[in-house]
């Protein structure tokens, strides 16, 4: 799908496309390149209407070490509009995948440091190996988690931040899951057949629909919502009256098979 100096990016004939951190030399560590080809990537991703779902992963042993050492070094040198114009780059790139309108999976097969944990925090489904370690390492630096923050705070509630955050403990993978930043954890072996199985899952939904509960998980959590009744029965039936919610009942009321189930999934 495209050519990236820090990224692959492949799309299967069902839709699925696969990003994966290609920095493996480096334990896939974020530097300036690396973010801006991720918000790049993922704004191509948002406006390919064959995609319908993406998987986050990456090479090597490690899913991502946070952030690349000449990155933060570049970051050390600059004056205060720098710094701040880094940071902002950065969430940009977080906001974007945040924000894609495709169900986003993230494959970890190794440990995620920082920034890392940031990438995991956007992503709808973690799939985890069980040997996996994780930490918001950034007070043993004199730094704070505040361009990832708000992501994983969202993600693992305000409790297990205070902790996390303050005191920049190792945790594994167990414990992810038990805080909410991990969906689903396997060994290595098990790995790719969990990630398949979540996949199959969207690909007998219907695109529009997923797209649409992914914004409104967002609003209700996010969003102060004045009349949240008139809010979501507005919004389910914007869902039974376009072009897709029509497809569906009648397919159900007549007993067909969904236009958008996986038997029927094009993509090229």
């Amino acid at each position: 799908m495209g050519a990236y100096d820090t990224l692959t990016l492949e799309r299967d004939a069902r839709g699925v496309a696969t990003l994966t951190l290609a920095r493996a030399e480096k334990h896939n560590a974020m530097n300036a390149q690396m973010i801006a080809d991720l918000t790049d990537a993922a704004g191509r991703l948002a406006a390919d209407e064959a995609v319908r779902v993406v998987v986050l992963a990456s090479a090597g042993s490690t899913f991502c070490a946070g952030g690349d050492l000449q990155w933060m070094r570049d970051q050390a040198a600059r004056d205060r509009a720098g710094k701040i114009e880094g940071a902002t780059e950065l969430a940009l790139m977080l906001k974007a995948l945040d924000d894609l309108p495709k169900p986003l999976i993230g494959r970890v097969q190794g440990n995620a440091f920082g920034g890392g944990i940031g990438l995991m925090a956007v992503c709808d489904i973690v799939v985890a190996v069980e040997s996996a370690w994780f930490a918001l390492t950034e007070t043993r630096l004199g730094l704070i988690p505040a361009t990832i923050g708000p992501y994983v705070v969202r993600r693992i509630g305000e409790g297990h931040a205070r902790r996390l955050f303050l005191n920049a403990r190792r945790f594994n993978a167990v414990t992810g899951r038990e805080i909410g930043l991990v969906s689903v954890v396997r060994t290595a072996d098990e790995l790719d057949a969990v990630v398949e199985e979540e996949v199959s899952a969207f690909l007998d939904c219907a695109p529009g629909a997923v797209a649409s509960a992914k914004n409104l998980v967002q609003d209700l959590a996010r969003q102060m919502i004045e009349d949240p009744i008139g809010y979501s029965t507005g919004r389910l039936a914007d869902r039974w009256e376009s072009a897709e919610g029509r497809a569906g009942i009648e397919a159900f009321l007549n007993r067909r098979p969904m236009p958008w189930a996986s038997s029927k999934a094009g993509g090229d």
